[in-house]
């Protein structure tokens, strides 16, 4: 559905749908670098806290500082949404981090809908590209600008950027690079289609070798059975949120940080062992692995020599 007419910043209406904090950087260097954007579509506000007070998203929040008008439907089927919609006539939609389009809101736009996902499609499709990637060890990941189509990340694709994921790397610095390099593709993808410079490539399905399901609580259980290697890879992939876990002693262990030691001690799978309240070891199905922080259910995430301090190792 690309409309070959070039068009300015000024005239090329665009509306930015996105909700969480990976969205922002995209719809403010948007704003910064000029481009007319008609109306920004986020959630609902939620409750939060303990006065379960309404609050905005963080999308809602950012566009309130700059100004945009703002929808938040319940429902994006709802004729009186989708004829709102209409009325702002936009030449273009940008999806980052929303929920699942119905496609007579994506099909609108005469210039199509566009999407910015936290891979390199077609690998890794679906709610958890992060935290996938990382689970499984891979050394690469990145962002792709896709056009959406009928089936869930499967259009075709405009630009692809690769980021390096380090061994020291989490969820949370992982998520980070991708938020700021996704910013600047989705500028860059903008730029291109405002000057009609864009040759959309179709998926290659013989790379779509890895699924991103949903992350839910029993993904993060560890067994102590696995090897080293991939509960560390579990634990970073977690980390900060929600964390791998395991259940000690009836509680609930959290786990934000690890390392595969070189320590020659032979342990049991889930067997602890601490050198004079320096280090703390777990047995696994291979090497032992070092636990560097954690949270015991109850209590405050801590570094293992603090937790040392205070908990006996038999």
């Amino acid at each position: 559905m690309i409309n070959t007419a070039v068009k300015s910043k000024e005239e090329l209406r665009i509306i930015y749908m996105g909700t969480p904090e990976f969205a922002v950087p995209a719809l403010e260097k948007l704003v910064e670098s000029g481009w007319n954007i008609v109306g920004v579509i986020t959630a609902p506000d939620k409750p939060q806290g303990r006065g379960q007070k309404l609050v905005g998203s963080p999308v809602k929040q950012a566009a309130q500082k700059l100004g945009l008008h703002i929808l938040q439907p319940t429902n994006l089927k709802n004729p009186e949404f989708q004829e709102e919609l209409k009325a702002l006539k936009a030449d273009l939609q940008i999806v980052v981090a929303f929920r699942m389009l119905p496609e007579s809101v994506w099909n609108m736009p005469p210039l199509g809908t566009f999407n910015l996902h936290a891979s390199l499609l077609p690998d890794y499709r679906g709610a958890a590209p992060i935290n996938w990637a990382i689970i499984n060890g891979e050394t690469e990941t990145g962002v792709t600008t896709f056009f959406l189509k009928h089936e869930i990340d499967t259009g075709s694709i405009i630009f692809q950027e690769k980021v390096p994921i380090l061994p020291e790397d989490d969820l949370g610095s992982v998520y980070e690079k991708l938020m700021n390099i996704g910013s600047e593709l989705v500028l860059s993808t903008v730029e291109a289609i405002a000057k009609d410079e864009v040759k959309p490539l179709p998926q290659d399905e013989s790379r779509a070798r890895h699924h991103a399901p949903k992350i839910f609580k029993e993904t993060g259980k560890i067994d102590w059975n696995q090897t080293a290697e991939s509960i560390h890879n579990l634990v970073r992939g977690l980390s900060p949120y929600p964390a791998a876990w395991a259940e000690i002693d009836g509680k609930v262990w959290k786990f934000y940080k690890t390392k595969i030691s070189d320590e020659k001690k032979k342990l049991e799978p889930g067997e602890f062992w601490s050198d004079e309240k320096k280090s703390f070891l777990i047995g696994t199905g291979t090497t032992p692995l070092e636990i560097l922080e954690l949270q015991l259910e109850g209590k405050k995430r801590m570094k293992a020599e603090d937790f040392l301090r205070g908990y006996q190792i038999s």
